[in-house]
């Protein structure tokens, strides 16, 4: 039996390298996408791994990347929308480009490489499209509101799609990841606060002092691999898989308490 093909963005590190190499681990062949193919030149040592350049905030690289996968593989079995980054601070002083720059990434660059992957794939009778998404995406904390949008707006934007996809034999998939050691809180993230001292800073000191505690129980993105591989291969109805501490249980205590239970646990949490 031929190897299955992955199309992974975001490759080069944090959950987007995990997979590739998990991926690669199983036999698959991995074509492992990134903005800059010199940033990701160590998974060219793996077996079946080949790396491409794409943008998902261009569409002539996202159409490029999967013609030249389709060229190399002869086709795509699943496609991991993996590239974002997180953007969070102070509201107030979060300027229009800076949200739009988070909503290109990471809701409109995925729902850009989602119409390539259904194209694709309705022409070969079937395949299964993974969205990285959050635990973020079904509930909120402090000072991440923009980068919560994005991710509640694909949760909807995926539940939604779902629907039409089924008679197409496209599975969609939600990961729905926790506190996951990665880069997210590097490069992968931007923090904007006000330049000057002002009513917010006791605020965002108490945030500081959670967040950093909170980030000390953060599991290895392998973790988050292991799921993707599953669900990438996992042919039944679920759509949704929360993993990492301390997602499942945030999410199953979202679904059970009132609004102002939940929020009063949060506030708790972080001293606000």
């Amino acid at each position: 039996m031929a190897a299955k093909t992955v199309l992974i963005t975001g490759s080069n590190s944090g959950i987007g390298k995990a997979a590739a190499t998990l991926f690669s681990q199983a036999g698959w062949n991995v074509a492992a996408t990134m903005r800059t193919i010199e940033s990701g030149a160590d998974l060219k040592k793996l077996r079946g791994i080949r790396l491409y350049q794409l943008d998902v905030t261009d569409q002539t690289s996202v159409t490029n990347a999967f013609r030249d996968v389709t060229r190399d593989f002869g086709g795509i079995d699943v496609v991991v929308n993996n590239a974002g980054y997180g953007l969070a601070g102070v509201f107030e002083a979060i300027t229009d480009e800076a949200l739009e720059r988070q909503f290109a990434t990471n809701v409109l660059g995925l729902m850009r490489v989602t119409r390539e992957a259904i194209t694709h794939m309705r022409t070969r009778g079937g395949g299964t499209i993974v969205q990285i998404s959050s635990m973020g995406g079904r509930m909120t904390f402090p000072l991440y509101a923009p980068y919560h949008a994005t991710k509640w707006a694909v949760e909807g934007f995926s539940e939604s799609l779902h629907y039409e996809l089924k008679d197409l034999n496209i599975r969609l998939k939600l990961i729905e990841p926790g506190l996951i050691k990665t880069e997210f809180s590097g490069r992968s993230a931007e923090m904007i606060f006000p330049s000057e001292p002002n009513a917010y800073a006791p605020f965002v000191q108490k945030f500081t002092a959670a967040a950093t505690k909170a980030l000390k129980d953060a599991v290895d993105p392998s973790i988050v691999a292991k799921v993707i591989v599953a669900a990438s291969t996992d042919t039944s109805n679920k759509l949704r898989y929360p993993v990492g501490n301390p997602a499942p249980m945030l999410l199953r205590l979202r679904k059970l308490l009132s609004d102002n239970a939940f929020f009063g646990m949060i506030r708790k949490a972080y001293g606000i």
